[in-house]
């Protein structure tokens, strides 16, 4: 009786009241917000001008006779499906090399180890300059992309575009993707390795004692454990990694961070450019915060 009342999960407080602290961090970010303004206003002496803005998100196109996107969201729509490609690898990369972390080969484990070290001690900056420049840029000509796009077909090229982006920048995004990949994938790997090991032993020996051998006991029954433990940091770096993306723009990545700073450069609003790459910025991750806080909730329910 005892021990099926301690199972009982607490009352989940209702957490939407907004309490007094709420009220004073909120008021606080909107004095600081409001003192900003002023600043720029009054002692930077600063012109606000969005119309010359807002052009540059969406434009109206006199062949087509609608409204299509213009770099703003073009870039936005570029950093998107890097995120979503690099996720996609890193999480390839970090379940292979966190399974690797805590294997019984040395040899595997060497391995793993000495990636996990190399990329987290290393700037990211610095990390996709090397990669970019001393790996990527050997590994594409030898895969022989641009040759391929030559002789591809319209309808291969439509396809190519519409998950990539311009098929001339094929090359490039490809690279962008890999050195994130990479990147990320050395903190997966060690998110990984800690939910496998956070596995009681208790449900290995179970395990063993049921006949199951190590890949099954992996896959049937630590793995599906060790998901539902590593999602609230699986969820935090791939979101981070949407913010990291912004690092291939220094590797001529059209970004959106790259053509935002074109668009600045270009209208000469600054501030007005920037407060609307950082708002989609937010959207993007915030959405992404959204999605995964209810996904972990779903997940509760069948734990």
């Amino acid at each position: 009786m005892s021990s099926s009342i301690s199972n009982v999960a607490p009352p989940v407080e209702n957490r939407r009241r907004f309490r007094l602290l709420d009220v004073v961090i909120l008021a606080v970010v909107a004095a600081v917000c409001a003192y900003l303004v002023w600043r720029a206003n009054t002692v930077l002496n600063y012109n606000w001008n969005w119309a010359r803005v807002w052009p540059f998100i969406l434009r109206y196109d006199e062949a087509k006779e609608s409204w299509v996107p213009n770099l703003i969201l073009i870039g936005l729509w570029t950093t998107i499906r890097i995120a979503i490609w690099s996720a996609i690898g890193a999480a390839i990369i970090g379940a292979v090399m966190g399974l690797a972390r805590i294997s019984q080969s040395l040899f595997f484990r060497l391995v793993a180890g000495s990636y996990v070290e190399l990329v987290r001690n290393m700037p990211p900056l610095v990390f996709v300059f090397v990669v970019y420049f001393f790996l990527t840029s050997q590994i594409v000509p030898l895969i022989g992309i641009d040759v391929a796009l030559r002789n591809a077909s319209p309808a291969t090229i439509a396809t190519i575009e519409m998950l990539f982006g311009p098929a001339r920048l094929l090359p490039a995004i490809l690279s962008a993707i890999l050195c994130m990949a990479l990147f990320e994938g050395a903190y997966v790997t060690e998110i990984v390795r800690a939910g496998v090991q956070s596995i009681e032993r208790g449900q290995w020996d179970a395990s063993k004692a049921m006949a199951l051998t190590r890949v099954q006991t992996l896959r049937l029954v630590v793995l599906p454990q060790a998901i539902q433990r590593t999602l609230p940091p699986l969820a935090g770096q791939f979101i981070s990694l949407v913010k990291d993306t912004s690092i291939v723009s220094l590797i001529s990545i059209q970004d959106l961070t790259f053509l935002g700073n074109e668009v600045a450069a270009t209208t000469t609003r600054l501030f007005e450019t920037w407060i609307i790459i950082a708002v989609l910025y937010f959207l993007l991750c915030w959405s992404l915060s959204l999605a995964f806080a209810r996904l972990e909730a779903r997940m509760g329910k069948y734990r």
